[in-house]
């Protein structure tokens, strides 16, 4: 098969993701809505919210340094680079096997830092805040989610993404204790990277509770629309990493059209199914003070340590 054709299709799964990710959070949103007996702003609020800031103007403090301006595109590329390296629709995709789940464990960190030292950059006292919330938290989920690699590493034998789900789609469906307690600890890890409930509120208004939000406070214009459009990204990634190391079944390991389609398929189903269980989980949920977020992303941490020791002492 020419190079030129999964190519091709390496681009459309990348752009797709990047244009879905408004939409899937726009699902999310609305079922929230329909959950408290809401109408709601509709599923493609998220797209009328970004047209909107990137046709105003960025307002930069006379302070600000450069790491301050270039963080929203850092924080954008990075996520469009992790974007192509997930497989999504195809195991044999030209980027999926670019970098494994370590290399993308140091992208979002390298994200996460960047957002840190530009919520600093300023000098507010909320920027300040969230940053160093932002660092704890990341302090705690970076080994917790090493851990469900490397459980997943020793199961297939490869850290990389694309060998692990060809070695899924090899077995059967199978209750596994091991990947049972991986797949809790990465649920857990999901919702502290992404702001969502119960570590964080992704709605609020009142700085004191912020982690994620008060980190780009300063931000306007074009540079909070990247931004927003990143944290999009990132859930959605989060999603797909998910997808591949748990439940990746209806994905095809040939780029043929035709297949890619029935995966494509499947992959909106299975984010159809997520966004209404996580609007469920969020409804019923109240958030989490900042004290007792250590205990619940140290649960997460046994959790995958738990995962670890049954796989090494071959407990199924």
């Amino acid at each position: 098969m020419s190079l030129t054709i999964p190519i091709c299709f390496q681009v459309i799964q990348s752009v797709l993701l990047i244009l879905l990710a408004p939409l899937f959070i726009g699902w999310i949103s609305q079922n929230k809505a329909w959950l408290n007996n809401k109408t709601g702003p509709g599923i493609f609020q998220p797209y009328r919210q970004l047209h909107k800031l990137f046709f105003k103007d960025p307002l930069v403090a006379t302070n600000a340094s450069p790491i301050f301006r270039i963080t929203p595109y850092i924080y954008f590329g990075a996520m469009c680079l992790i974007t192509a390296i997930i497989p999504v629709l195809s195991t044999l995709l030209p980027f999926s096997y670019v970098a494994d789940v370590i290399a993308l464990s140091g992208l979002f960190a390298l994200v996460r830092i960047f957002l840190a030292l530009s919520a600093m950059d300023i000098g507010t006292a909320f920027g300040s805040m969230g940053a160093r919330r932002e660092m704890l938290i990341a302090f705690l989920t970076e080994p917790a989610l090493l851990m469900i690699f490397f459980n997943l590493a020793l199961i297939h034998q490869s850290t990389v993404l694309a060998t692990i789900v060809g070695n899924a789609l090899t077995h059967t469906l199978t209750i596994n204790s091991s990947i049972s307690f991986a797949a809790i600890a990465f649920i857990m890890v999901l919702l502290a990277e992404n702001a969502r409930f119960p570590i964080d509120n992704p709605t609020t208004h009142l700085e004191l509770t912020m982690t994620h939000e008060a980190m780009i406070l300063e931000y306007s214009g074009r540079h909070l629309a990247l931004i927003e459009w990143s944290s999009y990204l990132k859930l959605l990634n989060y999603i797909a990493i998910g997808v591949a190391l748990f439940i990746p079944w209806g994905m095809t390991t040939l780029p043929v059209f035709s297949d890619l389609v029935l995966s494509g398929l499947f992959f909106l189903s299975k984010l159809f199914i997520t966004g209404s269980c996580l609007a469920l989980f969020e409804s019923v949920s109240a958030k989490l003070r900042i004290f007792r977020v250590p205990e619940f992303l140290t649960i997460a941490f046994l959790f995958a340590i738990f995962g670890v020791l049954i796989q090494l002492l071959g407990i199924r």
